[in-house]
């Protein structure tokens, strides 16, 4: 270990940009072995392992960078197992600049960051290729059932750990694979699909079952889910687009990021997608303006890129210090071609279909509530960009569930989230917890997979309460 003064860092090879923007597989290589090693000795094991305490999971990470630099892998991914019930998948989308990584003693030092992320996805795919990665085995069977809403990160880490426990585990789900924004709305090139395919074929034959093409409201109402099981988790994301006030909004050609990311992944499944194959959701042959900043906007940019569009732009109202996507796919973005607009916010729409975004060039003015400068209009810099398709990522709100699910009690924050305790989850309602973006907001899967084990957790509690209730 300590090697970090004389073995730089050195990610896993990266796939030409002139290559990679022409299909949807994964970017980065994977490790050889003795480069895991190698890059795993990097670690100063701190006292106080920041990369430890930045991470939603608190993963052991020191712990299991040590396993790996001495070769024990099996006994790695067992540790990395124990705190995080997907790491291949946080060691792919994470934004580690953000949260471990960031986050690096010897990173502050100036010696440049572990390659925390890549470590830990060769970590897991190594346990997959060799076997390690067991099937849910739990070691007695309970009689107790817990149905959980949603199959995104959230539902299926909660329906992990119960089962593990011997629950019941039903999960419904409106689409028709399990998965949620893991199988629909992350791209093939920073996730491939056999990657959660995988793991939910592992909770299924451990005995969860999935009811899938389910929405609950519809399908299944939520009282009989209740009357149905001993506990509900409600884990559906959220999936209500933010939309723009401004003229020529509703144009044709004006599309919100989940519909076409979805009809990219759909495609890249091979299902039939009339939206797609009309152009309505492809940006093959066009100029795409993307509007928004965040992690989504990446990913649409990424993607048309991939599809073959002429050009692509994205325009986002603050600098690029100030946006909140990892500053790592703005790079892999600008590699492949993406041009950012910075400064720069849409005042509405040209034409029907669109032919052009008018644009506003702002500058950053004095700080907002949360203490980022607030971008304010330059008058007369209104421009016009001209544009076949422009997709909007501008954030995700949450459904008003309540209405939806005819339920009374189920109360809700000024937000439209779920008003839940943030460490069981546990809602107004008996026997009914939320976990994931529904409570926090839109957020990073690696906090719903947080929540959705925490949640498990009091689940099992209130189970074991309810029996003893019971005996009584």
């Amino acid at each position: 270990m300590l090697k970090f003064v004389s073995v730089d860092r050195d990610m896993p090879t990266k796939r030409d940009a002139g290559l990679r923007n022409q299909d949807f597989n994964e970017i980065y290589a994977e490790y050889a072995s003795v480069k895991a090693q190698e890059q795993a000795s990097r670690c100063s094991q701190c006292g106080v392992p920041y990369c430890q305490t930045h991470c939603p999971l608190h993963n052991n990470i020191p712990d299991w960078l040590r396993l790996t630099a001495e070769g024990r892998l099996e006994e790695a991914y067992n540790m990395s197992q124990a705190t995080n019930t997907f790491p291949e998948i946080c060691g792919r989308i994470c934004p580690q600049d953000r949260l471990c990584e960031g986050n690096c003693v010897i990173e502050q030092s100036g010696h440049g960051t572990v390659t925390i992320g890549a470590i830990e996805k060769y970590i897991t795919d190594t346990a997959w290729e060799k076997g390690w990665a067991k099937p849910l085995k739990p070691a007695i069977e309970r009689v107790e059932t817990v149905g959980i809403i949603g199959a995104g990160p959230g539902g299926l880490a909660a329906a992990d750990r119960l089962r593990r426990a011997g629950v019941q585990v039903t999960i419904y789900d409106r689409y028709d694979r399990a998965g949620g924004l893991l199988t629909y709305g992350i791209p093939g090139f920073k996730l491939e699909k056999d990657i959660v395919l995988r793991r939910n074929d592992q909770l299924q034959a451990g005995g969860v079952e999935f009811v899938l093409n389910c929405t609950v409201g519809e399908d299944i109402s939520f009282a009989d889910l209740r009357a149905k099981h001993d506990a509900v988790v409600i884990a559906t994301g959220v999936y209500k687009s933010r939309d723009l006030d401004a003229p020529g909004s509703a144009a044709a050609g004006v599309v919100r990021a989940i519909d076409y990311l979805t009809a990219s992944n759909r495609v890249g499944f091979g299902d039939s997608v009339p939206a797609f194959d009309n152009g309505e959701l492809n940006a093959a042959n066009k100029r795409v303006v993307v509007i928004g900043g965040g992690d989504t906007a990446m990913d649409c940019v990424r993607s048309a890129i991939r599809q073959g569009a002429v050009s692509v732009k994205c325009l986002y109202r603050r600098d690029r210090a100030n946006m909140p996507g990892s500053q790592r796919e703005v790079q892999n973005a600008e590699e492949e071609g993406v041009v950012f607009e910075w400064l720069a916010a849409p005042n509405g729409f040209v034409g029907d279909p669109v032919t052009a975004v008018c644009v506003q060039k702002m500058r950053l003015g004095a700080p907002d509530a949360t203490g980022r400068r607030s971008p304010e209009v330059i008058e007369g810099s209104d421009y016009d960009e001209p544009a076949d398709l422009v997709i909007k990522a501008l954030g995700f709100e949450p459904e008003n569930l309540p209405k939806l699910w005819d339920v009374d009690g189920l109360d809700v924050t000024r937000w439209g989230t779920i008003k839940a305790d943030f460490n069981t989850g546990k809602t107004a309602l008996d026997g009914v917890f939320a976990v994931g973006d529904i409570v926090r907001g839109a957020s990073l899967v690696v906090w719903a997979i947080k929540d959705g084990r925490d949640s498990a957790d009091a689940v099992l509690n209130h189970l074991s309460q309810t029996r003893v209730m019971a005996a009584e």
